[in-house]
């Protein structure tokens, strides 16, 4: 992918013209109507897949009165040919996780998307290994909070553009195979007993794409000490904070976001005094893509979507 290499500034600037092109400024023009989610039209399908081909990400409405449930879910991702799912450690036994607060079981205390704590900003599985990159996940609400629960996306091609303007040394830092590691997780055998390093961007090799894996916590985290990743680890935040490109939402019931792993954050939030925030989420392997545009690399162990 030569607009990604920093020797190549001619193909960047090529690529970084088509991605700002008229790039949307608000989440209405990245929302897509859908009358019946186990039936996708054509037109819906096609308007999903466009949205999401030039921001990575894109919102669905539906009838809060249908049925609301993970059969809607997993129907939308394999109408998408998204089918092969990432079965982590806090989803339920179908691979679909119950994002709720959790008085019990695994991710009850530990898992801050199962409590009403704010989440910082993140892509999914950044400390998942290299046979278990998630690539896009699907989120569905069923009941939003009673307060909070926003969430705020940027698309990370977007976060590369700004860093790279600013100064291509930030994004040389943020490619080094040793930028960030996780350490092992004994609670979580499925993520391995070995500290896991990479870098925070990298051109996914399967899809010929931009890949980024980051979490601003600073807990459980190392990063490597070097003056240049400090220095772009500082404009990346300050970035995310700043940037007039990120999108802000709060799911309703019936609303979904369908996007390639795009960095995103959460606000606290607030239950209802007789029921919980609850939304389905499903990660997957693969890329939302055009139409034989797909990853060919899959892991030996995935859960497929029925």
């Amino acid at each position: 992918m030569q607009q990604f290499s920093l020797e190549n500034d001619s193909a960047y600037r090529q690529w970084r013209t088509r991605k700002l092109r008229a790039y949307p400024t608000g989440t209405e023009q990245l929302t897509v109507m859908v009358q019946r989610p186990h039936q996708l039209t054509q037109e819906e399908k096609g308007n999903l897949l466009q949205a999401c081909e030039k921001t990575n990400l894109v919102f669905y409405r539906t009838d809060p009165g249908l049925e609301q449930s993970k059969h809607v879910v997993a129907a939308m991702a394999r109408q998408l040919s998204l089918t092969h799912m990432d079965a982590n450690f806090c989803a339920d036994k179908d691979s679909i996780s119950s994002i709720q607060v959790m008085d019990k079981g695994p991710g009850s205390t530990s898992y801050i998307p199962y409590t009403h704590r704010a989440l910082n900003w993140h892509t999914d599985g950044y400390y998942n290994l290299d046979s278990q990159r998630i690539r896009a996940f699907l989120m569905h609400c069923v009941r939003p909070a009673s307060t909070g629960g926003e969430n705020t996306y940027l698309d990370p091609e977007i976060l590369y553009i700004q860093l790279r303007d600013q100064n291509p040394d930030h994004v040389e830092a943020l490619m080094d195979p040793q930028a960030m590691t996780i350490p092992p997780n004994p609670e979580n055998q499925k993520r391995g007993f070995s500290a896991k390093s990479g870098p925070v961007f990298m051109v996914d090799e399967p899809t010929q794409t931009l890949y980024m894996r980051y979490t601003a916590r600073t807990r459980n985290i190392m990063w490597k000490d070097s003056f240049h990743l400090r220095k772009a680890r500082l404009t990346l935040q300050e970035i995310l904070n700043d940037s007039e490109y990120r999108f802000r939402h709060l799911l309703q019931s019936g609303e979904g976001v369908l996007c390639n792993n795009v960095l995103h954050n959460r606000t606290m939030f607030t239950d209802h005094s007789t029921s919980k925030r609850l939304l389905y989420r499903a990660r997957f392997y693969e890329r939302v893509a055009k139409p034989g545009v797909t990853s060919d690399k899959r892991p030996a162990t995935d859960a497929v979507a029925q």
